[in-house]
């Protein structure tokens, strides 16, 4: 292998053959190059749909109702049924130790709300503390509702940012003033921000128990929303979510006399549920990746083999006397693979480096909310290489071999 003669063979046969051998590592480079490249895509991908399952509050589910779809007990179809808060604290109690937050959302659209002069159509929200995490919204100023305003009934808000410039022109001015909305007076306690859009910012949150009192809704309220605490992984996570949610719909069920066999009365969203589907699209398109990165791969190596055919076909001759000096098959095999091996090699590495050198520095500068981070584990990457030279020896056996078979009589006649 480190016969100094063998290397200067080498390197001679390639300065022979320079344009030749420039493009048979090209093909090879440019293989692993494009695989490592699309690998890194792959998990700049997964990276993102990671980071927005993330900043969603991942393991958020959603409960609301519908009309029954079938009679039971004696019970018509097209019957209403409400969430109460019975239900919520159920929930709350049963399923302590895996539920993280947890808030009711009665939503009033289109509430008249005024301050001074100036004034807007908005949302109000009867909602709960832990409904701030759960829209992933953060606070501009003061605070947002506590327990004490939930047993107080108190008369408070905290209000989106665009209401808190539609009003006051500037957030901090807000705070601690009065609004109105459908006639009744509000302090403003805080100012959040929703990154999910103008929309999410024009609501007047109130506790759950003021609107309760306000709109006597004691038997209805609303909507459920649960995070549970997230596992160690995804689908341990989402197993653990579909259990809940089985189990929990089920008690809603019996409790409010809905057929079991009804999907409609009690409806519900997990954010699971599209986190899965992004995950089994990510999948596939690894599996695509790999795909067109191998084939890319294997185009290559079909170019290295075909360049060891010609190069055994042009040096024939000097086989034939190699032979006739009494070398033998095995190192007439050698010969050819160490140059096969060593384009391969060379090439190999030069595609990688670049590659990873690429991914370091153009993958910080990718602002997309789906790929995020690209990049290649290095143990995979090395491993990729390993497998390619690999290959490139398959590759050059075959001529090799061939050219180890030629009889030194005809490859003396060979012009």
């Amino acid at each position: 292998m480190f016969d100094i003669e063998r290397w200067e063979e080498i390197f001679e046969a390639i300065s022979k053959n320079k344009l030749r051998t420039f493009l048979t590592g090209l093909s090879v480079g440019s293989g692993i190059f494009i695989l490592i490249i699309l690998l890194g895509i792959g998990n700049g991908m997964k990276n993102g749909i990671q980071s927005k399952f993330e900043e969603d509050s991942a393991s958020l589910i959603v409960l609301w109702t519908q009309a029954t779809s079938m009679e039971y007990k004696g019970l018509n179809a097209n019957r209403n049924i409400d969430y109460t808060l019975d239900d919520f604290n159920y929930a709350k109690k049963r399923y302590k130790n895996h539920v993280a937050e947890a808030t009711l959302r009665y939503r009033r659209w289109g509430a008249l709300t005024t301050y001074k002069k100036e004034s807007g159509s908005y949302a109000m929200v009867g909602a709960m503390p832990d409904m701030l995490g759960i829209e992933n919204a953060s606070l501009n100023a003061g605070r947002f509702i506590s327990e004490d305003d939930l047993k107080n009934n108190a008369k408070v808000t905290c209000i989106g940012h665009q209401i808190a410039t539609d009003l006051f022109k500037n957030y901090e001015k807000a705070i601690g003033e009065y609004i109105q909305a459908n006639g009744i007076q509000f302090k403003v306690i805080g100012v959040y921000s929703d990154p999910g859009g103008e929309r999410d910012n024009t609501k007047l949150f109130i506790p759950h128990t003021t609107m309760s009192q306000i709109y006597n809704t004691k038997e209805n309220v609303g909507q459920l929303f649960f995070t549970l605490t997230p596992e160690s992984t995804f689908d341990e996570t989402n197993e653990k979510s579909e259990k809940f949610l089985s189990q929990y719909k089920t008690y809603l069920r019996k409790k409010h006399n809905v057929h079991p066999d009804d999907l409609k009365a009690i409806q519900s969203h997990s954010s699971l549920d599209e986190a899965k589907k992004f995950i089994i699209l990510n999948r596939m398109m690894s599996l695509f990746f790999w795909g067109i990165g191998i084939l890319t791969l294997i185009a290559g190596i079909v170019g290295v083999s075909n360049i060891m055919l010609i190069i055994v076909k042009e040096r024939t001759k000097e086989i034939g006397i190699r032979k006739a000096l009494g070398a033998q098959p095995k190192s007439i095999i050698a010969m050819i693979l160490h140059e096969s091996i060593f384009i391969t090699t060379i090439s190999g590495f030069i595609g990688l480096f670049l590659s990873l050198l690429l991914l370091q520095f153009a993958g910080p500068q990718i602002k997309s909310e789906f790929i995020l981070n690209p990049s290649v584990n290095f143990g995979v990457a090395v491993t990729t290489v390993v497998l390619l030279i690999i290959s490139g020896a398959i590759a050059g056996y075959l001529p090799a071999r061939h050219a180890s078979k030629i009889k030194p009589i005809i490859a003396l006649r060979d012009e």
